[in-house]
């Protein structure tokens, strides 16, 4: 009998130790996301798809975008009632938080309003035409330099993906293209952040990079103009991680005019 009943509490342990070994929690265990609802004109745009996942791999909170009649913990709505965040298909869209008690809601919304945030939607443009715009600007306190993510890791997928048109490193010095800026000389610029977070929004790399759960596939008549550059968000953490540790170039004093 002392036999079966150990046997029947170690059965009972498995279903956990298995969930502890493949790093498996239950939903909402860590605790880090919110569910935001999104008219279906504003999903059907693409936007939804360029902007969130751009604040989860900077913040690590996912976000479950839900339909605008679904319950949620924040929401955008056209001309409501909330703080303006951007202006796009002939509507200004506010950010409404329906749930106070969610720390991660005032996160996204400091994000969003912020430089990275702002910038973040500048850089939508299907075809080359900007759909929506920033709403205005609002101070907020400095950055931490530093970004968390695998820097070493980092540093092999840069030299890899990035070292044959950049300078990433020394190793990389004599086999770039010219007229490509350093990895050095980019983290001097004051948007360097945006810059790398954003880089396959920005000419030329969205004719020859695809981010995995992000961008569209390639058409596949039209073939990429060079050997595709392909990225999950987990390795862009990692070079975001890299590139923030190098030391910015010595651009100079700005130019003055007279």
């Amino acid at each position: 009998m002392g036999c079966r009943l150990v046997v029947i509490c170690l059965l009972s342990l498995v279903p956990g130790l298995i969930a502890g070994a493949f790093g498996l929690v239950p939903a909402g265990a860590a605790g880090k996301s919110f569910r935001l609802s999104a008219p279906q004109t504003l999903v059907a745009s693409g936007f939804m798809k360029h902007l969130l996942p751009r604040f989860s791999l900077k913040t690590q909170v996912r976000i479950e975008l839900v339909g605008e009649d679904a319950a949620a913990d924040a929401r955008f709505v056209a001309g409501g009632t909330g703080r303006a965040v951007f202006s796009g298909l002939d509507q200004i869209w506010t950010f409404e938080i329906l749930d106070a008690d969610n720390a991660h809601l005032a996160r996204f919304e400091d994000w969003i309003t912020g430089k990275v945030g702002r910038n973040t939607i500048s850089a939508y443009r299907p075809g080359g035409k900007a759909l929506f715009s920033a709403a205005g600007a609002r101070q907020q306190a400095p950055e931490a330099v530093v970004l968390s993510g695998d820097a070493i890791e980092g540093e092999k997928l840069s030299v890899l993906h990035c070292g044959r048109c950049h300078m990433v490193n020394e190793a990389t010095r004599m086999s770039t293209i010219g007229s490509s800026p350093s990895f050095a000389v980019m983290r001097a610029f004051s948007d360097w952040q945006y810059r790398f977070e954003a880089f396959f929004a920005l000419n030329p790399h969205p004719s020859f990079t695809m981010i995995d759960g992000v961008t569209e596939p390639f058409d596949i008549t039209r073939p990429p103009p060079m050997v595709p550059l392909e990225l999950t968000l987990e390795e862009l953490e990692a070079i975001l991680a890299y590139v923030s540790r190098i030391p910015p170039a010595d651009l100079g004093a700005p130019i003055q005019y007279q």
